[in-house]
């Protein structure tokens, strides 16, 4: 088969290295890629937002399959486009696609479905805004409607500031804006929760926890995503039938009401609270670092099951899963998620060896005159699976050491609401004289 691959992240070079492995593969295009994607497909320099040349590339090169890895294609409407065309594709279409591309799409079907989320309300200008939020508690969330990378939201800890967000979406900081959402900050940890579905049924895929603030003890400003581990460790399965019975379920009712059909992957990002889940928001696509960190843990022929979505055959799959943790921390130009450097040169990448259980997935860069240029605020993604969460995390920092790259940072605490924060409780039983099993 013909497989092509829309995106240049370190979600589509992830995508992309586990359907290398599928033995239904014959080539793989990656549309742009990146330098990472190169040495396992062809990467092809197209505007993937230009969908009559990508058409015309689909046509020419006879691929078999598309898949979509980032969101704003899929909002735009990609997959109906080639649809039409008679082109299999594997990711949610148009409408669908609102569940990300509008979160207040996404708030009016929670009220509707009876989802557990956030109270909310939404204001069509400054005004009715401000009324709001003088006499709502505080710290309260700010949103702008459509896409924004991840950026649009403002958590406010008082009036001052909650008004300054509504101030800078109504002024255009994140595209034109007619709406704000106004929602009430929950408290709890968050999780990651990801299915994939053909439209008919859906199978679950695995959890992780994203870290998304630039700083360590999730500090500072939102990013689109510094790190994350997989699996998640509030998972249990209490928790996941609720997810599954008051969430998922009640979603998917509500996408075959509108007479659409979900085929793809569905993020659920969910706040965890006493062991109940809150819907946070939903992304139509692999969350990115999630994607990285949850795919090697995968045993399925991911082709197979992707496939099996575009023909609703996804019933008959089996989802299989290493025994493993992952984790994975992304590498960072200096001054994301600010301003940046770019087309600055990675060096000694290559003596970087890799083997079964690490890997590095590329993400903003470029293969020029064979070398590697960082050209993107997110860079670098260093993934390691074992058997224990701290040995993955040392694994990849050890990497990321020798690499010794002096335009970068990154995070060296990932994780660390699990592995250590676990260890600060084992000492502090240990003191006590508790035994432990």
């Amino acid at each position: 088969m013909k497989i092509a691959i829309l995106g240049n992240g370190g979600r589509e070079h992830a995508i992309a290295d586990q359907i290398s492995k599928s033995p239904k593969l014959n080539r793989l295009y990656c549309l742009p890629g990146n330098a990472g994607t190169k040495f396992i497909a062809e990467n092809v320099n197209i505007d993937i937002y230009d969908f009559d040349k990508l058409g015309n590339f689909v046509d020419e090169y006879k691929i078999d399959l598309v898949i979509v890895g980032p969101e704003k294609p899929l909002v735009d409407g990609v997959v109906d486009f080639l649809t039409n065309k008679g082109i299999k594709v594997f990711g949610p279409n148009k409408i669908s696609s609102q569940l990300e591309g509008s979160k207040i799409f996404t708030k009016k079907i929670c009220e509707k479905y009876k989802i557990p989320t956030a109270q909310f309300g939404v204001f069509e200008s400054v005004k009715d805004a401000y009324k709001y939020l003088e006499k709502v508690n505080k710290p309260i969330v700010v949103k702008a409607d459509g896409l924004a990378a991840g950026k649009g939201v403002y958590i406010c800890e008082d009036l001052e500031s909650a008004k300054k967000a509504v101030d800078e979406i109504f002024n255009g900081k994140f595209g034109k804006a007619n709406q704000v959402l106004v929602e009430e900050f929950l408290q709890g940890e968050e999780m990651s929760y990801f299915v994939i579905s053909d439209g008919k049924t859906f199978k679950k895929f695995n959890t992780a926890q994203d870290h998304k603030r630039v700083g360590e003890g999730d500090r500072g400003k939102n990013t689109g995503g510094m790190g994350a581990y997989c699996p998640s460790g509030l998972i249990n399965k209490e928790l996941d039938l609720k997810i599954i019975e008051n969430i998922i379920k009640p979603t998917f009712e509500a996408i075959k009401d509108m007479g659409e059909t979900y085929k793809g992957f569905l993020y659920v990002g969910l706040m965890i609270r006493d062991n109940n889940p809150y819907l946070v928001e939903y992304n139509v696509r692999m969350g990115d670092p999630e994607c990285q960190t949850i795919l090697p843990l995968l045993d399925s022929d991911l082709l197979e099951l992707m496939l099996s979505c575009c023909e609703e055959n996804l019933e008959n799959q089996i989802v299989e899963w290493k025994d493993e943790k992952s984790i994975c921390i992304v590498l960072c130009s200096n001054g994301y998620p600010d301003a940046y450097k770019k087309s600055v040169e990675i060096p000694n990448l290559e003596k970087i060896i890799n083997n079964n259980n690490t890997f590095i997935y590329h993400a903003g860069t470029e293969y020029i005159d064979n070398k590697v240029y960082a050209t993107g605020g997110r860079v670098l993604n260093f993934v390691s699976i074992s058997d224990d969460l701290k040995k993955s995390r040392e694994s990849v920092i050890n990497k990321i050491e020798n690499l010794s790259w002096v335009n970068g940072f990154y995070r060296k605490d990932i994780g660390f609401k699990i592995i250590d924060k676990w260890e600060l409780f084992q000492e502090n039983l240990k003191e006590k004289n508790y035994q432990f099993r």
